[in-house]
C-alpha cells in the first residue's frame, strides 16, 4: 500500500496522453524549451550590462550640511502614559 510501481506510471501517462493529446503535450513542450531559451537569453543579457558600468549622464550631487543646522525636519511629539 502506496507503493508506486512501474505500471502504475504507465496508466497515468496514458490517461494524460489521452486526455491532452500527443500534439498538446509537444507544444507545451516547446513553450517550454522556448521559455527557458529567453531565460539564459536575458541572463547572460544581464551579465554583459553588469560587466560594463553605465556612465552618468549628470555628476552627483552632493548637500554640504553646515554644524549647527538640524539635518532632518522631523519632529517628534512626547507623551506621558499613566499605568494604572
Amino acid at each position: 500500500m502506496g507503493g508506486t510501481s512501474i505500471w502504475h506510471w504507465i496508466v497515468v501517462g496514458l490517461i494524460v496522453v489521452l486526455l491532452f493529446g500527443r500534439g498538446k503535450i509537444s507544444d507545451m513542450m516547446g513553450d517550454v524549451a522556448k521559455g527557458i531559451k529567453a531565460f539564459k537569453k536575458g541572463m547572460s543579457e544581464d551579465e554583459t550590462t553588469a560587466a560594463t558600468p553605465a556612465q552618468p549622464s549628470e555628476p552627483v550631487r552632493t548637500i554640504d550640511h553646515q554644524p549647527g543646522t538640524p539635518t532632518s525636519t522631523a519632529t517628534t511629539a512626547t507623551t506621558d502614559h499613566k499605568v494604572g
